[in-house]
Parts: C-alpha cells; sequence; structure tokens
C-alpha cells in the first residue's frame, strides 16, 4: 500500500518540487547524474511502507555514510554515455559496418558531425565502464550490509566475458571503422540490456552517495522504523532540516498519549516544530536520514497536514470553509481505520473567537478516540486546553515559551510542559509602531 501525502501536506512541508526554493527535495538532491535525478524524485514520490524495508536502506545510506564514497565519474562524460546508449543500432554486424562506413565518408566528404559524435559516444562508453570497473574493485561491501547483493549485481554485469575487448580499448584516439563497428554493435545491440541495468546502477550508486553526503555535511541521523502494531513515535534532537542552527526539541508519542496539543504566541516556533515533525516522519518512511539525534517511529499508512490552507475564490470557498473540508477530509481518512500522523496549526483561525474555541475543542476531543493515529493541534485559543483536560485522556500539553526582555519579545523555541499564558500580540504592533503610524 503506497504512503498517503496529499498535495495539501507536500506544500505545508514544502517536501517536494525541483524548482522550488528551500525543498527538502532539494536539500538532498546532490546528485551527479539525470539517472540519479529520477531515482531521488521516485523515492520522495513514494515513502515505503514496510519497516524492514526503510530500515534496509537506512542501513544502505549509513553504509555509504561510513565510507564517504565521492562519485567516481565525471557527469558529462556519464552523460554522453548514456545519450550514445539511447540511440539504437543495426542487430547485425555487417549492417552495422556498413553504415558506420558510409558515415565516415560522408564526414570526409561533408561537413557531417554523426561519425564524430559516435566516436565520442562509443568512447564514453568504454571509459564509464573502465572507471567503473577500477572503482567496484576498491569497494569492500560485507554480505552483512543490504547493499552487497546490488554490489554483487553491479560487479556481474562489469564481469561479463563479452566486456573483454573494453578493458584495453584505447580512448584518447580515433577508433578505425572495424573498432567502432564491433564496439558499437557490442554496447548497443549485443548488450543492450545490460547496459541500461548498468546505467540504472550508476543512478543508484549517485543517490546513496549523494544524500549520505548531505547527511554527514548537515549533522542527521537515521531512524529506525517499527511495525505499525508498536504505535509510537520517539526523538530527541529533533530540528527543521533547513535551519542548520534550529534549536532541537524531544517529542513522544504513543497510543495512550496520542495527541499534542501546542500553544504559544506568535512567531513562538509553533508551526516550525510541527514542520520539522512532518518532515521527519516523511523522510522517515523514505529510510532517508532526518533532522534528529536520536528517532524512532511505528510505520503509518500516512500524513496529513493543515498548516497554510488557502481559500478557493473559483469554488467561492471561504478561508473558514477550506478549512472545514480540510478537516473532513481528515476525519474521513482517520475514521476509515488509517493508521495516520495528523497536523493541525491553529484550526478554525479563519472564524470568530467563540465559534473557533467551541470546534477545535469538540474536533481535538474526538480525534483523541483514534489511538491509532497520532496528532499535534496547535491553537492560540488558550482557552480549549483546561476543559479538554476534564473531557478526555491521552492528551499531552506543551508550549514554546516567549521571554519579555523589557518591551522586547525573545523566543526560546524550547518545548515546555503545559498552557502558555503569553499574550504579546499587542505588544508588538506597539513595539513596530503601527498605532502611530494611523
Amino acid at each position: 500500500m503506497d504512503f498517503i501525502a496529499d498535495k495539501q501536506t507536500l506544500e505545508d512541508l514544502n517536501l517536494v518540487g525541483k524548482f522550488r526554493p528551500q525543498s527538502i527535495y532539494n536539500l538532498f538532491n546532490k546528485v551527479q547524474t539525470t539517472e540519479g535525478e529520477k531515482l531521488l524524485e521516485a523515492m520522495f514520490a513514494r515513502p515505503l511502507t514496510d519497516a524492514a524495508v526503510i530500515n534496509e536502506r537506512s542501513r544502505t545510506f549509513q553504509f555509504f555514510q561510513r565510507k564517504a564514497f565521492r562519485f567516481p565519474l565525471d557527469p558529462a562524460l556519464f552523460h554522453a554515455a548514456v545519450q550514445y546508449l539511447s540511440m539504437g543500432t543495426h542487430h547485425s554486424f555487417p549492417a552495422v559496418w556498413a553504415d558506420l562506413a558510409r558515415k565516415k565518408v560522408v564526414a570526409g566528404l561533408l561537413r557531417n558531425e554523426q561519425w564524430q559524435q559516435l566516436q565520442e559516444g562509443a568512447a564514453a562508453v568504454i571509459r564509464m565502464l573502465q572507471v567503473l570497473k577500477k572503482f567496484m574493485a576498491t569497494l569492500d561491501v560485507p554480505d552483512t550490509e543490504p547493499y552487497f547483493k546490488t554490489f554483487m549485481a553491479f560487479n556481474a554485469l562489469l564481469a561479463d566475458r563479452r566486456l573483454e575487448p573494453v578493458w584495453t580499448a584505447a580512448t584518447d584516439r580515433a577508433f578505425s571503422v572495424w573498432a567502432l563497428s564491433r564496439y558499437d554493435h557490442l554496447l548497443r545491440h549485443t548488450l543492450r540490456e545490460e547496459m541500461e541495468q548498468l546505467v540504472a546502477q550508476v543512478g543508484r550508486l549517485d543517490v546513496y552517495i549523494a544524500v549520505s553526503g548531505v547527511a554527514a555535511a548537515k549533522g542527521f541521523h537515521y531512524a529506525h522504523a517499527l511495525p505499525a502494531a508498536a504505535q509510537v513515535f520517539f526523538t530527541t534532537g529533533l530540528r527543521h532540516p533547513a535551519l542548520d542552527k534550529g534549536v532541537a526539541n524531544a517529542l513522544t508519542l504513543s497510543a495512550s498519549s496520542n495527541l499534542l496539543f501546542l500553544t504559544g504566541a506568535n512567531m513562538a516556533g509553533k508551526s516550525t516544530l510541527m514542520k520539522s515533525f512532518g518532515i521527519a516522519v516523511y523522510l522517515g518512511h523514505m529510510g532517508f536520514p532526518v533532522a534528529a539525534e536520536q528517532m524512532e517511529f511505528s510505520v503509518r499508512d500516512g500524513l496529513y497536514s493543515s498548516i497554510n490552507v488557502p481559500d478557493n475564490l473559483s469554488l467561492g470557498y471561504s478561508h473558514f470553509y477550506a478549512e472545514v473540508l480540510r478537516v473532513k477530509t481528515v476525519a474521513q481518512a482517520v475514521s476509515e481505520g488509517k493508521n495516520l500522523v495528523v497536523i493541525f496549526d491553529e484550526l478554525f483561525k479563519g472564524t470568530n473567537v467563540k465559534d473557533a474555541h467551541d470546534a477545535t475543542l469538540a474536533v481535538t476531543a474526538a480525534f483523541t478516540a483514534y489511538r491509532n493515529c497520532c496528532f499535534i493541534i496547535s491553537t492560540h485559543i488558550i482557552e480549549v486546553g483546561e476543559p479538554l483536560k476534564q473531557q478526555v485522556t491521552g492528551v499531552q500539553f506543551a508550549f514554546l515559551p516567549t521571554v519579555m526582555e523589557g518591551p522586547l519579545p525573545r523566543y526560546t523555541y524550547r518545548l515546555t510542559g503545559g498552557i502558555t499564558n503569553d499574550r504579546h500580540g499587542m505588544m508588538i504592533i506597539h513595539n513596530e509602531g503601527i498605532l502611530e503610524m494611523i
């Protein structure tokens, strides 16, 4: 079953998007090849839902991080090799020879670049194979490592006896028609499937090296996935992956304490904390490194967030109605028995305070009954806290404090138990001199 994360959630957490500034995808997109980029996009598009598979991928990244490999190929060389391999050739050797002989004659008579392009393409593939063979010979992969099977498959491709002529081929001078015909027929016809597999292996190698390199550079660590029945999320040192100096927090959710009711003043860091949590859940299900010191989580069916819910002018939806529909979508998924992670930032902020209070209390209390899910719900309506304590169990109450230093607020970004009493909105307005401008 695919991991559920809809468009709203992906946008709230800025998870995907090659062209979105500071997306989490771009944070990890240090790959050198188009094949690596495609694989990275596929991994982001489909998080995993099997704990064993998640941990296997995670262990593979950890292996590459310990070894600190550098990508062995020049990206331009690899691109030229892939371009050459992607073009078709004739099935029979005589047809290949005849075609190349014709191209050489044409190149000598006219300004035709086909002959030279084929020379360069074949040379690129041969050089790529030679570099890869040397690189793979330097790797020491124990049979206890998850990458061992892939490593053996990679080596098997390079050990194919039909590649023997490649290992001694000189790529610093032009090939004869006969030599080029032999290499062309071998690489683009006889071993076409094997070359496609090898290109895919290079893309995989690229991703492993790139992602593990980001983890090392950013000080990320690796989560451990548990079966869904464990119903737990535990982390220490959790921070936002885009903030190198972000304040870290610990967080634990379980079946007996499955909802965090979060309060705090504007700018205290509630949204950042919730995004950090959501991103860690998503990356954890990918088997990727996370911005935390430790993390264990039970596998979930999906992740829903409601942080930046827009109105919809084309459908005539107000901001409040858009919020209501979002809550309805999540409630439907929760009621279907799915094991979900749910994040709501300031529920029902698009309506009056009385309705927002009543709705936040009712919805939050109702969600706590679904012990197979875990929730983080934030609000500015701190008056909800006390009646919520009286109505339900399994709720953690925490806030992000504001420390006043004279007339100026300082935010600690440290998660603290309880419900905030901070009310500094008017003070910030006064500090900005807005009333004096009017």
